[in-house]
């Protein structure tokens, strides 16, 4: 009976070895979703005032994992920008009645890098890996809407991993554009502006829902 005692061996050495590598955690290098919120503008029609004419925005995003603490995320978008200068507390001269009032769509093509609070993962293996994780981003992006220019994106967000390869979150940024033109009109005091003094920004909330691709080649951690 010896060999019957190998088999046996050998379908007990087969399930260990099977456990352990599903206990592995899987990565991916790569991320492909979804997002959905809403937009608002800051400058001349409105100086400070967070989500007030808020837009809808949507877009698409991809997010290459260098490693479970940081990502790039590339991200393509529409949204828009409104506003009403007659309810400025500021008098604006030049300002014709078209212009007193503005709603303009805006599309942005961006990069951040982001840097998660924790390793993000499914929570099983060795690594230890947080299924849930903050994280503050920059970067850099294009933005058209009236004028094409520029735009230097600044934020944080959350995304909680719901299944070994599907993620949602939440995703804030404020994008501090280099014209002052998304309003439809320059200074209207002729102040003269800066790199970023007197430019026009504006603002993504925006839940996101993605799945990842690209199974990273497992390491012997032997």
């Amino acid at each position: 009976m010896e060999w019957c005692d190998k088999i046996i061996i050998a379908l007990i050495s087969l399930c260990f070895v099977s456990g352990s590598v599903h206990a592995q955690e899987a990565e991916y290098k790569m991320e492909f979703g979804v997002m959905g919120g809403g937009s608002f503008y800051l400058g001349d029609a409105n100086y400070h005032t967070f989500y007030k004419n808020t837009r809808p925005a949507a877009g698409a995003f991809a997010r290459y994992n260098l490693n479970p603490r940081m990502a790039l995320k590339f991200n393509l978008g529409y949204g828009g920008v409104a506003g009403d200068f007659s309810k400025s507390k500021n008098y604006y001269p030049d300002l014709t009645e078209e212009q007193m009032k503005f709603s303009n769509p805006l599309f942005d093509l961006g990069c951040q890098y982001e840097i998660n609070f924790f390793g993000f993962g499914t929570g099983t293996g060795y690594k230890g890996h947080k299924r849930f994780t903050p994280y503050i981003q920059a970067g850099l992006g294009f933005t058209y809407c009236n004028v094409f220019t520029m735009n230097i994106p600044i934020g944080f967000g959350v995304k909680y991993k719901i299944a070994p390869r599907w993620n949602v979150g939440l995703d804030w940024t404020m994008r501090f554009s280099l014209s002052d033109k998304l309003d439809n009109v320059k200074d209207p005091y002729y102040i003269n502006s800066g790199f970023l003094k007197n430019k026009d920004s504006y603002s993504w909330t925006m839940i996101t829902v993605s799945y990842d691709m690209f199974q990273k080649l497992r390491k012997c951690n032997n």
